[in-house]
């Protein structure tokens, strides 16, 4: 035990050492204030780590992993921070896709008289259930674009005052988007029986035709999360382009209603891939061409791999711009 420690800690019978003890204790916390100086100095080394070691799918998946707890303690914050203080709290969740629900299906199949002859349940119902499908696979990317230019931004105090893996942040804004997802979903699902629809064993392979968009909307979370720290402005062009995209993407329109020479430009949206996929699993019992689902899959990967490392090379500067 050292002089300092010694005599804090025999503070109740020594009373005249209070001088020293105060001394002492400005010693101690300084050395905590170098302590934690130092640490932050070998974290945040000036010497960049090379590309390879985020592009490494491996590393990747393996310090993810290690960090699960945390990930997870983070996505439970986000969920239930979103409806904090309210009265009904996660009773939202159900409610507003049911509104949703409700309101397209009355401008778009009862004003507008749009129907899709896929639709199992047929009628106005069937269509409000097809369009529904689309509108939780665009809600998966739509939600993460639009957060991500004001993640890092909007939490300060976790990039100058303490050190902590910035990286995880967008995971939890994913995470929260995937919870709502498939709340959505498990109605969805529910009132496709009700009505007569016939559950199907494809509906098992949902996650493997969304995890393109969700590999996708990873990637764009750690790269638009990264340049909304230097460029400000960034948060209303991906806002007006996710709007863009909303409509160009076959949600409240059959594919098949686009002229035959624009389908195939409208194809290589993995937007519109994963739509359609979504609709056949649960509708038609089909999972569509698996070169597609196979294609759109590896370049959610790819562009999943390119945002983490484009995070994490740039990550340095935030606390400079912050």
């Amino acid at each position: 035990m050292s002089c300092c420690e010694s005599l804090i800690a025999s503070a109740h019978s020594r009373s005249g050492n209070w001088d020293k003890i105060s001394c002492c204790s400005q010693q101690l916390f300084k050395q905590g204030l170098l302590l934690t100086a130092e640490r932050r100095q070998v974290t945040w080394s000036p010497q960049s780590p090379p590309l390879a070691r985020y592009l490494n799918p491996a590393a990747f998946v393996g310090h993810l992993w290690r960090e699960r707890g945390l990930i997870a303690q983070f996505t439970r914050r986000e969920v239930e921070g979103r409806y904090r203080s309210s009265v009904l709290g996660l009773a939202w969740s159900f409610i507003n896709p049911l509104v949703l629900l409700l309101v397209y299906t009355f401008v778009f199949g009862v004003v507008l008289k749009q129907r899709w002859r896929t639709a199992e349940s047929g009628g106005l119902a069937g269509f409000g259930l097809v369009l529904f499908a689309g509108m939780i696979a665009f809600g998966i990317f739509s939600e993460c674009t639009t957060r991500a230019p004001g993640l890092i931004v909007g939490i300060p105090n976790y990039v100058k005052k303490v050190v902590f893996p910035l990286e995880l942040m967008p995971l939890s804004v994913l995470g929260s988007a995937l919870f709502h997802a498939l709340v959505s979903l498990v109605m969805l699902l529910v009132v496709h029986v009700a009505l007569g629809g016939t559950p199907r064993w494809s509906w098992l392979l949902i996650p493997v035709v969304l995890l393109p968009i969700v590999l996708i909307s990873l990637g764009l979370l750690w790269a638009l999360s990264s340049l909304g720290v230097f460029l400000r402005d960034l948060g209303y062009t991906v806002a007006l382009i996710t709007q863009v995209l909303f409509f160009v993407t076959p949600i409240f329109y059959p594919i098949e209603a686009i002229p035959p020479a624009l389908q195939a430009v409208v194809r290589y949206n993995p937007l519109a891939r994963g739509v359609e996929a979504l609709r056949g699993v649960i509708f038609a019992g089909t999972v569509g061409d698996p070169t597609s689902l196979l294609v759109s899959g590896s370049v959610g990967a790819v562009m999943m791999l390119v945002g983490y490392a484009w995070f994490m090379k740039t990550r340095r500067a935030f606390g400079d711009v912050i």
